[in-house]
């Protein structure tokens, strides 16, 4: 099967490319915003045909949740048109279509609940809305689907919250994290390696539709970031605050713990608590 991945230059897509450098039956094939505008659909058709595209892993995203408040229109572009172009295209080929989404989706008042497939979805600002926008899309493209939301992305590469706190702790005696907002990180390289199993093993048969993914366990972002200095050995005092203290452009979910039983249940894939999957991320960051 002809796989392809868009924003392979990210988090998710670096990863799954070191995964399809190891060794796959599949020819997986690789693109970013410089080699392929997937807002453009007459250049995503002319690009999916020429190479004969079966099915498209779409790692693209905007993801700056502050920015987005101002720029939504752009937002949206990224987060909803291109996704409904990317699934028209894969419908009319009568490929599979497997696409990243957020827990910023839901408004995070469940507390002590996690969200599972069918929870009321409230986004509280404008990345969430245009998440949730292309959600529907690809829904309503007609393409063959798994669509999977995960929450609070870190890894290795890129921007993301474990690489700021290292470089924090590097600057700075004391940080201050919020300890009001509750979630689950999840280490992009665990994501990688789910969707590649899923796709390798041909198990996404029958298995169309909405899951949910992120590691096991719960913490707030102080917890997170307690753990990231614990393990690290800094001597950076972490200190609790509240979202208050943070003024922001956008409301973010108190709790958006997400329930993965589905995805566990129809996958058969085991999935690390958080702190494992962080302590292997900072050894490898340890090791450059």
């Amino acid at each position: 099967m002809n796989i392809l991945i868009t924003g392979a230059n990210g988090q998710l897509g670096t990863h799954l490319r070191m995964l399809a450098e190891g060794g796959s039956e599949n020819r997986w094939m690789f693109c970013d915003i410089d080699t392929l505008d997937i807002t453009d659909e007459a250049s995503v058709a002319r690009y999916v045909e020429e190479k004969e595209v079966e099915c498209v892993v779409n790692c693209a995203a905007y993801t700056n949740v502050d920015a987005a408040e101002e720029a939504e229109a752009e937002a949206d572009r990224v987060n909803d048109v291109a996704v409904g172009i990317l699934g028209r295209t894969m419908a009319r080929r009568r490929g599979l279509m497997v696409h990243i989404s957020t827990d910023y989706v839901f408004g995070g008042n469940r507390v002590n609940t996690p969200c599972d497939e069918t929870s009321e979805v409230n986004p509280l600002g404008a990345y969430g809305r245009t998440k949730l926008a292309g959600e529907r899309a690809l829904q309503a493209s007609g393409c063959r689907h798994i669509l999977i939301r995960t929450s609070w992305l870190y890894s290795e590469y890129g921007r993301n919250f474990v690489k700021t706190m290292l470089r924090l702790f590097e600057t700075r005696p004391e940080v201050s994290v919020v300890c009001d907002q509750v979630g689950t990180p999840t280490y992009a390289g665990d994501l990688a390696q789910g969707i590649y199993t899923i796709i390798e093993k041909g198990q996404y048969e029958g298995n169309e539709g909405l899951y949910h993914y992120s590691n096991e366990g719960v913490c707030s972002w102080y917890d997170f970031a307690q753990a990231i200095a614990r393990m690290t050995g800094s001597g950076c005092r972490v200190r609790p605050c509240r979202s208050s203290e943070f003024p922001s452009k956008v409301e973010r979910p108190s709790y958006s713990v997400l329930d993965k039983s589905k995805f566990k249940h129809c996958f058969i894939i085991d999935i690390p608590y958080w702190e494992t999957s962080l302590q292997r991320c900072l050894d490898n960051l340890l090791k450059k």
